[in-house]
């Protein structure tokens, strides 16, 4: 059911007209930083802002009582504050569903610019997982995947990725009763692309003195295979899981299945999983998504094994997920069992991803925005 949001304060609906002042939240932690040296601040000052921006949410620089009424009126006078809002909901039919199944929900998101993006809470048992957006759209046009076939749009600013998490917690809350435990980057666009605010963002995600906060090991990047991007995560400190979308092990399917893959083919791959493995003691998951006749053959499971034995990994298989315009068939139950037995022959651990939120085209490779002019309905704001 798909569930168009209530009407807010107008201050709290995005403002697009010519002349409006910047965003606050456009500026990174650096740039809050030259910011308040220009105003004649303390340096701490700077952290006290993102703190109200980013763990008190502040609407507005009135609200920022631990600042003198004459920061607070020279903030208002150059800057807005103005979050992304969320435009629709939709929430999977519980109707027929199996017994104890938690439904997925969608979100379209509205950024500042009135640029649409999608994110998904993914529900279970034992933890509220958000899967979240690093750009809108995607240029790496995988031939899988309907993001890739919108086309590139931009990438998003670090306020814009919290941004989904925070709207997306509070939806947890209302619709599960519990809030997010659980990040993946695994939304529209390739988060390796878009690192430094990948990273940004990440940092005030798990900022301990925050109300929202999350460990760095509850967060898991995926990316198409961005060999130095990979080198750059490895030496960063990061202590957040990879993820690598792999989906052949042969380089030519490879190349055709992800046209990115050319660039950088499956030695390269390969050893930049070892040096990942090195540098930080941990495994990254090797992600494949079964295609009938295409990577699901005894020949490409070997592959697979032999790839993945080369370096620290665990592969986790999910069966494809239906796009309009895209003619792929998910393999076959009796393929798909044949293929894990090989897998777990070979020594490897092999997770099974349950497809989730397929029937509101929210599941793996699905994510892709409407017009804005089909979303120009009320919103809610953070």
């Amino acid at each position: 059911m798909q569930q168009d949001m209530p009407d807010q304060n107008f201050h709290d609906t995005p403002k697009l007209h010519e002349g409006e002042l910047t965003n606050i939240r456009e500026l990174n932690r650096r740039q809050l930083e030259a910011l308040m040296k220009e105003l004649g601040q303390p340096a701490y000052r700077a952290r006290q802002l993102h703190q109200w921006l980013y763990s008190h949410q502040a609407r507005s620089f009135g609200d920022m009582t631990s600042f003198s009424m004459k920061l607070r009126q020279q903030l208002a006078s150059a800057w807005s504050i103005r979050p992304s809002s969320l435009a629709s909901v939709e929430t999977e039919p519980t109707q027929g569903a199996t017994p104890g199944h938690l439904p997925t929900s969608k979100f379209l998101v509205r950024l500042d610019d009135g640029e649409l993006i999608e994110s998904v809470l993914i529900p279970s048992e034992e933890r509220m997982t958000a899967c979240i957006s690093s750009q809108a759209g995607c240029a790496l046009r995988c031939t899988f995947c309907a993001t890739g076939q919108m086309g590139f749009k931009r990438d998003l600013a670090a306020s814009e990725i919290t941004d989904q998490v925070f709207l997306l917690d509070q939806e947890a809350l209302r619709i599960y009763g519990r809030g997010i435990t659980n990040i993946v980057f695994m939304g529209m666009g390739e988060p390796l692309l878009n690192l430094d605010q990948v990273i940004e963002a990440i940092a005030t995600l798990t900022d301990q003195e925050y109300r929202f906060s999350i460990p760095e090991r509850k967060i898991t990047i995926s990316t198409v295979g961005l060999v130095p991007e990979i080198g750059r995560i490895a030496s960063s400190g990061l202590k957040t899981k990879l993820a690598i979308s792999l989906h052949s092990a042969d380089q030519a399917t490879r190349e055709r299945l992800m046209p990115v893959a050319a660039d950088y083919p499956l030695d390269a791959l390969s050893k930049a999983i070892t040096e990942y493995n090195a540098k930080t003691g941990q495994p990254v998951t090797l992600v494949w998504m079964l295609l009938e006749g295409i990577n699901d053959s005894p020949e490409e499971a070997r592959k697979l094994a032999r790839f993945a034995k080369r370096g620290l990994c665990k592969i986790n298989l999910i069966d494809y997920n239906a796009i309009i315009n895209l003619k792929f068939r998910p393999g076959y139950s009796d393929t798909k069992t044949m293929f894990i037995q090989r897998l777990l022959d070979a020594g490897l651990h092999v997770t099974v991803r349950k497809s989730q939120g397929a029937t509101i085209n929210a599941a793996c490779g699905q994510l892709a925005t409407r017009s804005v002019n089909d979303a120009s309905k009320p919103q809610q704001s953070l």
